[in-house]
């Protein structure tokens, strides 16, 4: 069965039993706690908390979804045959009860329809686990019956303790009891021992393949478990891992999702799968995971998910380099990734060349590095091994990143294969020793957000002043024409101009320049008001208050919001130490002077105002 296919018939049986096909939501979570969307029901979390009511938004209680998801904390297991960055999930709710709701029962009941009966997999090889109890929570009595009733024999279901409590995603949030269906893929998957069972750590044989969650407890910040109000169905399944059985695959690399990306690989590197099986899924999964993460605005940095993206591409270049692959080896693998899921997702498309502009800019940016870093290295691990010692010390790993542009991970990952461990803990005080340098810079610097005011510059005639509330327009605009991705990388004012750095893959059109111009200078025209606040940064982050370099704020922070005051419309808000004008009409007229680059997907501009 194909990978269509199966989004399809899941889906579609769902929604012939009442459900609701909910679209997947943004990678990007409006929960700011977490980085990635890491599971379906984060986008329902405030309904299984009970503090929305799903009727009101969706007429029905009941929803079904494939979600796209990514996570990191399993990075490292990323080449093995079941684990990936970038995944699909498969689930279906049921949002608190009322007189056609469903529990345990249902949830069972549709679960065994489904893989039964639709998929025709043999309910003989299904392997159940159940909760046994723990931190004062019972043990899953009913879920026992329920599975028995449904002609699963007690030898074929296992009990567990954290294993089988599912949640929250985050450090509170809703959670509970959950059962897994594994599948028993025959001796051919097998290890061949006597021993060989569902808990078998050395073979493909039993693959976890759905967990049903019975969502009943609130963790809260104390790490006690309270009632909720509801209770709730939170179904989840791996879809990938789904396909591999169904796929009779070994391996859910193997599968058309990932196996046309491994052949185009193989088209460069003719036996790469065979000769080098985990460079080729590290490169195919991440190439998938980046292409997901540029198409939803994110750029790679050194913050955040910046970081994680930057990370999965310079990785991905190591793992290229092993395979000797040339230059824009990554175009015709990342279309197949592209051509593959745009029908399922078609912002893949809208941002192809956006998606290979990004990757291009970076892989140039870490190729130039990567060869004399690699030079560095190895001069490191000859230099331990002639000293007997086995230990990579957490300043010359910092020196990796900061002169060769090596994350952390990856030096740590080339050490492992050299058998040498890093200091990670050396490693973040010099980093930390490093921004304490580089804030003490930038506090002397005006506009560029430091936190020293610079009293020369508070009269509002002062040039430089009024260019530092025109770089605000600025920013507002470019984000208004060019996206929400455009973010802040640097800024520098005189009396003469202002220049901003920032995120953005390719260089602007003239009608684009044109449009960011005419925006700011309407918004001059307009007369808008600017006006300060003082808060907590929590506070500010909250209010949606933009904050591009984060660890150089204090506690409490100023806030600076660009409004028209008789319709309250805001047209800026952002932390910064200012000083600022308070109306925009005594800018005058805002010209840009030039656009050029100023980095690998970073482009600059300079203006002036006359």
């Amino acid at each position: 069965m194909q990978s269509n296919e199966l989004r399809e018939k899941f889906l579609n049986f769902f929604k012939k039993r009442g459900h609701l096909i909910v679209p997947s939501s943004s990678l990007i979570p409006e929960d700011k706690s977490v980085l990635f969307t890491t599971a379906g029901m984060q986008q329902f979390s405030l309904y299984l908390s009970g503090k929305k009511d799903p009727i009101q938004d969706f007429s029905t209680r009941h929803l079904t979804s494939c979600q796209k998801c990514f996570r990191t904390n399993d990075i490292e297991e990323v080449g093995d045959d079941t684990h990936h960055t970038f995944f699909e999930m498969l689930g279906n709710w049921s949002i608190g009860q009322d007189e056609d709701g469903y529990f345990k029962e249902g949830a069972i009941g549709y679960a065994l329809e489904f893989f039964a009966d639709t998929l025709r997999l043999d309910k003989d090889k299904f392997y159940i686990t159940i909760f046994k109890g723990e931190n004062n929570i019972k043990r899953d009595e009913e879920s026992l019956k329920i599975w028995q009733k449904n002609g699963i024999p007690k030898e074929r279901i296992f009990e567990f303790g954290k294993d089988n409590f599912w949640g929250p995603v985050s450090e509170t949030g809703p959670c509970g009891p959950c059962s897994e269906i594994h599948y028993d893929r025959g001796e051919e998957f097998g290890c061949g021992r006597p021993d060989c069972g569902p808990n078998c750590k050395r073979c493909k044989r039993f693959v976890e393949l759905w967990n049903l969650v019975f969502m009943e407890y609130w963790k809260d910040e104390k790490g006690d478990y309270q009632k909720l109000p509801q209770t709730n169905v939170d179904t989840g399944i791996g879809f990938e891992r789904l396909l591999s059985v169904l796929e009779k695959k070994s391996s859910a690399y193997e599968t058309d999702l990932l196996l046309p990306v491994i052949q185009e690989i193989e088209k460069l590197f003719p036996n790469a799968y065979k000769l080098n099986p985990k460079a080729c899924r590290i490169i195919a999964d991440h190439l998938r995971g980046a292409c997901f993460l540029i198409s939803e605005g994110i750029i790679p940095g050194n913050v955040d998910r910046g970081y994680i993206l930057r990370r999965l591409i310079r990785r991905t270049v190591r793992y290229s380099r092993i395979l000797n692959l040339k230059d824009l080896w990554y175009k015709n693998p990342a279309e197949k990734i592209i051509t593959k899921y745009s029908v399922v997702y078609p912002e893949l498309k809208s941002n192809e060349e956006k998606i290979l502009t990004v990757w291009q800019n970076e892989e140039e940016k870490f190729s130039k590095a990567l060869s004399r870093g690699l030079k560095e290295f190895e001069k490191l691990i000859e230099r331990e091994k002639r000293q007997g010692k086995n230990l990579i010390s957490g300043r010359e790993a910092f020196n990796l990143y900061e002169s060769y542009g090596f994350p952390l991970e990856l030096t740590e990952e080339m050490a492992k294969e050299k058998g040498i461990i890093v200091d990670k803990l050396g490693f973040k005080k010099s980093l930390k020793e490093h921004q304490k340098i580089s804030r003490f810079g930038a506090e002397k610097k005006f506009g560029g957000h430091g936190i020293i005011q610079n009293q020369k510059f508070k009269s509002q005639n002062s040039k430089v002043v009024q260019l530092h509330t025109a770089t605000h327009l600025l920013q507002s605009a470019l984000r208004q024409v060019l996206g929400p991705e455009v973010k802040q990388m640097g800024s520098d004012i005189n009396e003469e101009r202002l220049r901003f750095d920032f995120s953005f893959p390719r260089k602007l059109t003239k009608e684009e320049i044109q449009r960011i111009e005419n925006l700011v200078n309407q918004k001059i025209k307009e007369n808008l008001k600017v006006e300060r606040e003082e808060m907590k940064l929590e506070d500010a982050l909250s209010s949606g208050a933009l904050a591009f370099f984060r660890e150089q704020y204090p506690e409490k922070v100023s806030v600076y919001k660009i409004f028209n005051p008789k319709t309250n419309e805001v047209f800026s808000k952002e932390i910064c130490a200012g000083p600022h004008i308070e109306r925009t009409g005594v800018l005058g007229k805002f010209k840009i002077k030039k656009e050029e680059s100023s980095g690998a997907g970073v482009r600059r501009i300079k203006a002036t105002i006359i």
